[in-house]
């Protein structure tokens, strides 16, 4: 029963509310591709250093580190997340090289 509830959407009465859902939608599409490409960098990087790749794995994790703290800056999540995954990225790129 409750995803039939789900399933119907109130429609907006006001015009500033209609525009806040347009404005809502537009923005959810934009921050859902943000953090797609967040993850999609960093799967990368994974995949080269569990491959044992140290060359590509260095070269991916130069690359994804703007696109990290852009993603941080655009306020998707937290700075505290951006600079975790990336010290991670490093430790694991450190214990390749080891």
């Amino acid at each position: 029963m409750a995803t039939a509830s789900k399933a119907k959407k109130k429609t907006v009465r006001l015009a500033s509310g209609r525009k806040r859902a347009r404005q809502n939608a537009k923005l959810n599409a934009h921050n859902t591709a943000l953090r797609s490409r967040f993850r999609s960098v960093i799967k990368a990087v994974q995949k080269a250093v569990s491959g044992g790749d140290k060359a590509k794995a260095t070269e991916l994790f130069k690359s994804a580190q703007p696109i990290i703290d852009s993603v941080a800056d655009k306020g998707v999540f937290h700075k505290n997340k951006a600079a975790r995954h990336k010290s991670r990225l490093a430790a694991r790129l450190k214990a390749l090289a080891a």
